[in-house]
C-alpha cells in the first residue's frame, strides 16, 4: 500500500511543473480555446508545452522499456519530480494568477491525474504507463476546463445578465466605451486623468473582457454611492463581443481609437474586425455620441453607422478637431488645437490622436480647454505602454503591454528619430496575425534594418520572417546574451517579463 502512495505521489508531483506551465499560458489566453490553438500554430506544441529536458529524458528512457531494465518509469518519475521542485524552489516555475477559475481548473486536472494514476496502478499490470502522465497535463487540464465548461458558461451568463440590469438601474449614468486595435488603454487613462476631479471610476488594468466588465460594473454600481460617469475599455477577438460589453455597460458615448491587423487571425478577415469594432459606435443611442480618430481609413470608413452625434479627430486638415505643429521632445509631444498649446508627458507622436480623443470628450462633459491644457501636463503614463525610462544608464522604451503592427511601427519609428551610441530592439514579436503573420514580421525587419544595430527575439518562428526583412542576423535570447551597454537606446515591444528585460542591461 505505502508503494502505490508513494507511486501516486511521485506521478503527481513530476505532473506539477508542466500543469503549472500550460495553466499559465492558457490564462493569458483567457481560458480561450481559439487564442490558445492560435497561439500553438503560430509558435508550436513540442517545446511551449515540454520544454527540452523533459521530452530528452523520454527519448532516453523508453527504449529501455525493450530491454531488461525494471522499474524505469520510477526513475523517470524521481527525475521529474526533482526537476519539478527545483524549478518551484528557484522561483523560475511559471504559474497562474490564482482566481477561482484557474484554481478549479488546476485542482480538476490534479483530481484527473491522481484518478488516473490509481487506476494504472490498480488494474493495469503495465505501470511504465505513469511516467507518461506528467506529458499529458495539456489533455488533463483541457479535460477540467470541459468538465467545467457548462457551470462555467451558466455562471457567465448570470453574471452578464445581472451586470446590465443593475447597468439599466442608473439611467442617467454616462458610459465612455472606449475600443480599437491599438491605444485603448491609453486613451483611457488620459480621459481618466482629465476626469479625475469629477465623480467617476474607469475599468482596471487587464479588464477589457466581457466577464471582466460585467463583474466590475457590478462591484461599481452596487455600492452606495455610485459614480456618473464611467469609462470602460473594450476588448474583443471575435464578432459580437463588443456588442455584448455593449449589451452590459450601455455606452452613451463611443471612443475608436484605429481599426488595425490585431487578432486578424480570430477576426478572419480585415472586414470581419472592421465590423466588431464598430459595434461599439453602432450599439450607441440617438441621443449618444461618437468619436472617431479619421486619420485612421479604417476607422473613417465607418463613421456613418451611429446613430446619434459624431466627432471626429485627426491631423490630417479633415476632422472636426485638429491637431497641428506636431512636435516630439524630450519630455513628451506638443501640438496645437486651434488657439490653444498643449503639451503632454507621452512619448510618440502616434498618441497625438489619442490625447484628441480624450479632449474631445473631456470638452464635451464640461472641461474647459485651458483646464484640460493644465490636467495634461501632470499626466503619467502606464508603465508598459510605450512607456520611457531611464535604467543602469540605458534608455528603455517599454511597450510590453498589448503591442500591435501599429504600435511596433510606431517604435520603430520613434526609436529612428532618437540619440543614443546604440540603439537594440528586443521583442517577441507579435501573435494572432494570421495568414499575414510572417508577411507582417518582414515588413516590421524591413522598417527596423537601417535603424537597429541589434536585435534580440525571444522567439525563434517569428526571428526568421523578421529577419529576412532586416538582412542582417538577429539574436535569439538566451541566459548568456550581450548586455546592451551605457548611453544605448533599448526598445522592448511585445509581451516580456521586466526580468528579462533587466537581464540584458549593465551589470
Amino acid at each position: 500500500m505505502n508503494n502505490i502512495y508513494l507511486l501516486m505521489a511521485l506521478t503527481l508531483l513530476a505532473s506539477i511543473s508542466p500543469l503549472l506551465t500550460f495553466a499559465y499560458l492558457w490564462q493569458i489566453k483567457e481560458w480561450r480555446i481559439d487564442r490558445l490553438k492560435e497561439h500553438i500554430r503560430a509558435e508550436g506544441f513540442f517545446r511551449q508545452f515540454f520544454g527540452l529536458i523533459r521530452p530528452a529524458l523520454l527519448v532516453i528512457f523508453i527504449p529501455l522499456a525493450f530491454t531488461n531494465m525494471r522499474e524505469w518509469h520510477l526513475h523517470i518519475l524521481i527525475i521529474l519530480s526533482i526537476l519539478s521542485c527545483v524549478q518551484i524552489m528557484m522561483h523560475r516555475q511559471p504559474k497562474p494568477v490564482w482566481t477561482m477559475k484557474a484554481l478549479s481548473l488546476v485542482l480538476g486536472s490534479i483530481f484527473i491525474t491522481i484518478a488516473i494514476s490509481a487506476s494504472i496502478i490498480l488494474y493495469s499490470g503495465n505501470l511504465n504507463l505513469l511516467a507518461i502522465l506528467p506529458y499529458v497535463q495539456t489533455i488533463t487540464l483541457v479535460i477540467s476546463w470541459m468538465l467545467f465548461f457548462p457551470m462555467d458558461r451558466l455562471l457567465k451568463i448570470q453574471i452578464l445578465k445581472k451586470a446590465s440590469k443593475i447597468r439599466g438601474m442608473h439611467p442617467n449614468l454616462t458610459v465612455v466605451g472606449i475600443t480599437g486595435s491599438a491605444g485603448k488603454t491609453t486613451t483611457k487613462e488620459l480621459l481618466k486623468h482629465l476626469l479625475s476631479d469629477k465623480n467617476m471610476m474607469a475599468t482596471p488594468e487587464h479588464t477589457n473582457s466581457e466577464i471582466g466588465v460585467a463583474r466590475w460594473i457590478k462591484s461599481t454600481l452596487s455600492k452606495n454611492e455610485t459614480p456618473e460617469i464611467l469609462i470602460v475599455e473594450m476588448g474583443a477577438y471575435r464578432p459580437k463581443e463588443i456588442a455584448k460589453l455593449c449589451y452590459i455597460a450601455k455606452p452613451t458615448i463611443g471612443v475608436l481609437t484605429t481599426i488595425g491587423k490585431q487578432h486578424l487571425a480570430l477576426f478572419g478577415s480585415q472586414e470581419a474586425l472592421c465590423n466588431a469594432k464598430a459595434e461599439l459606435i453602432e450599439s450607441l443611442p440617438e441621443s449618444g455620441h461618437a468619436y472617431i480618430n479619421v486619420d485612421n481609413e479604417l476607422c473613417n470608413s465607418v463613421k456613418n453607422r451611429t446613430k446619434g452625434a459624431l466627432t471626429t479627430i485627426g491631423t490630417g486638415g479633415h476632422s472636426d478637431l485638429e491637431a497641428y505643429e506636431i512636435e516630439e521632445t524630450g519630455t513628451g509631444i506638443n501640438f496645437r488645437v486651434s488657439n490653444m498649446f498643449y503639451k503632454v508627458p507621452i512619448h510618440g507622436t502616434h498618441n497625438v490622436t489619442n490625447v484628441l480623443l480624450a479632449i474631445a470628450v473631456a470638452k464635451d462633459l464640461g472641461m474647459d480647454e485651458h483646464e484640460i491644457a493644465r490636467k495634461l501636463l501632470s499626466f503619467k503614463v502606464p508603465s508598459r505602454t510605450f512607456y520611457v525610462s531611464v535604467k543602469k544608464g540605458v534608455t528603455v522604451l517599454n511597450d510590453t503591454h498589448n503591442a500591435s503592427p501599429s504600435s511596433f511601427r510606431a517604435a520603430i519609428a520613434w526609436a529612428h528619430n532618437q540619440n543614443a551610441e546604440e540603439k537594440i530592439l528586443i521583442t517577441n514579436g507579435l501573435m494572432e496575425l494570421g495568414q499575414l503573420q510572417d508577411s507582417i514580421h518582414t515588413k516590421l525587419g524591413s522598417m527596423a534594418s537601417d535603424k537597429f544595430s541589434r536585435v534580440i527575439f525571444l522567439s525563434k518562428r517569428n526571428a526568421k520572417n523578421f529577419q529576412k526583412g532586416f538582412n542582417k542576423p538577429v539574436e535569439i535570447y538566451n541566459k548568456e546574451i550581450k548586455s546592451v551597454p551605457e548611453k544605448s537606446l533599448l526598445v522592448c515591444i511585445g509581451r516580456m517579463s521586466n526580468k528579462t528585460i533587466n537581464s540584458i542591461l549593465p551589470k
